[in-house]
């Protein structure tokens, strides 16, 4: 099942947060930094942990380098 996601980021927060707003909704803050997709990539194992799935199937398709992402993800 192939599904989108879309997730308001806070990079480099003090404490790691992820909350869901609503049906493919999610708020997540993480420590890492927005450098060298840091950030990036622990969204993505957030996201796969949240679904129980493996973060190869999660995918962001929009927003790379912005605070609001759409990821695609196939369950």
């Amino acid at each position: 099942m192939l599904m989108f996601v879309r997730v308001k980021v806070q990079a480099g927060a003090r404490k790691e947060r992820f909350a869901e707003l609503g049906p493919g909704k999610f708020e997540i803050d993480v420590k890492e930094k927005a450098e060298r997709n840091a950030a990036n990539d622990r969204i993505r194992t957030l996201v796969a942990r949240y679904f129980s799935i493996s973060p190869k199937s999660v995918r962001i398709v929009s927003g790379h380098r912005r605070g609001n992402k759409t990821l695609r993800v196939i369950i």
